[in-house]
C-alpha cells in the first residue's frame, strides 16, 4: 500500500469513526462520549512515552534533570545521536547488526519450517496429526522463564554459549508453535478444491505448495514473519543469559549495559531505543495491509 493510500485509508477510517464517513452508526450523546475518553486515553498511554523518547533524544542533557520535566525543549540537540554513533562510546552499529541478523534469520527459519508443518497439519491425513498439532501450540502457553533451564542446558551441550547460534535455536523454539497455528489455520482457510484440480492436472504435493498454497497465503506469512522478526529484535531474557560478550551482544542487552555501565546517559540511551524502533516502524508501515489481512482473516467468516 502507498503512502498516499495508506493516508487516504487512515483519513476515512477516522471520519467513518467520527461519524463523519459515508458510512454513520447512529449512537447516543454517552456512547461517543464514552468512545472520545477512552479514544484520547488510548493515545495518551501509547503515544506519550514514544513522544517522551524523541524529546529526551533531542534534549539537551542539563535539561533532562530539570524540575519539573520538560515536555517540549527549549534546544535542540544532535548529540546523543552522535554519542551513540560513536564507537567510543558503546558499540551501537554491531549491536544493530547481530540483532538484524538473528532476527531475520529467525523469521525467515520459523517461516520456512512452520510453512511445511502448518500445511500437513492442515492439509495432510496421518497418525497422531491432532495430537501434534494441539501439544505445539500447548509449548507457547508456557512463559519463557520455565524454558530457561533446559534451553540454557541445551545450549551448554552443543557448545553454543556466548554465540548468536543459541539466540536462534531458542527464538525458534520459542517462534514455532505460534507460526504453526497461525499458517495453519490460513492453510485451511484456501479451498481444498483447488489442490484438488491442481493435482488431477499433474502438479506434485510440493508444486501445489510454491504455485498455489503460498501464493494464496502471502499475507498470513508476511503476518508470521513479521510477528517473529519482532519477537527476535526485542528479546531479552535468553539474550542476557546466554551472551556474554559484548562483540555479539544483540540491541535489548546493549542498550541496558549502557544503562548499567555509565551514569546520567539517558539522552544517549533514549536515542538508541528510538533507532532501535525505526526498522519495526518502517516494516509495519510497508507491511500494514499484509498484517491485518493475515492476522484478521476467517474473522467474519460463519
Amino acid at each position: 500500500m502507498s503512502t498516499k493510500s495508506t493516508y487516504r485509508h487512515t483519513v476515512e477510517s477516522f471520519k467513518n469513526a467520527l461519524g463523519l464517513g459515508e458510512q454513520t452508526i447512529e449512537t447516543s450523546l454517552v456512547e461517543r462520549l464514552v468512545f472520545y475518553v477512552a479514544l484520547g486515553l488510548s493515545l495518551f498511554v501509547t503515544l506519550f512515552p514514544f513522544y517522551y523518547m524523541i524529546v529526551a533524544s533531542l534534549s539537551p542533557e542539563s535539561s533532562l534533570y530539570s524540575l519539573p520535566p520538560t515536555l517540549i525543549p527549549d534546544e535542540i540537540t544532535f548529540t546523543h545521536y552522535r554519542t551513540v554513533f560513536g564507537p567510543e562510546t558503546f558499540p551501537f552499529l554491531t549491536y544493530f547488526k547481530n540483532s538484524l541478523i538473528i532476527a531475520t534469520i529467525t523469521a525467515g527459519a520459523s517461516v520456512f519450517v512452520a510453512t511445511f508443518g502448518a500445511y500437513s497439519f492442515a492439509r495432510l491425513d496421518y497418525r497422531g496429526r491432532g495430537i501434534f498439532s494441539r501439544g505445539v501450540l500447548m509449548v507457547y502457553m508456557f512463559s519463557g522463564i520455565l524454558l530457561v533451564v533446559p534451553m540454557f542446558q541445551l545450549i551448554v551441550w552443543l557448545g553454543f554459549v556466548d554465540s548468536l547460534w543459541s539466540l536462534f535455536i531458542t527464538y525458534l523454539v520459542q517462534t514455532l508453535p505460534v507460526s504453526l497455528y497461525m499458517l495453519g489455520n490460513y492453510f485451511r482457510s484456501v479451498p481444498e478444491e483447488i489442490e484438488e484440480a491442481a493435482i488431477m492436472d499433474g502438479y506434485s504435493r510440493l508444486e501445489v505448495i510454491f504455485k498455489i498454497t503460498l501464493p494464496l497465503s502471502a499475507p498470513a506469512i508476511v503476518a508470521v514473519f513479521f510477528f517473529t522478526f519482532m519477537i527476535a529484535w526485542n528479546e531479552y531474557l535468553f539474550a542476557s543469559i546466554f551472551l556474554e560478550s559484548q562483540g555479539v551482544f544483540t540491541l535489548p542487552i546493549g542498550i541496558e549495559a549502557l544503562a548499567s555501565g555509565f551514569h546520567q546517559v539517558w539522552g544517549e540511551i533514549m536515542a538508541a531505543s528510538l533507532l532501535t524502533s525505526v526498522p519495526l516502524i518502517v516494516m509495519f508501515t510497508y507491511l500494514e495491509k499484509f498484517m491485518v489481512e493475515g492476522l484478521t482473516f476467517g474473522a467474519v467468516e460463519g
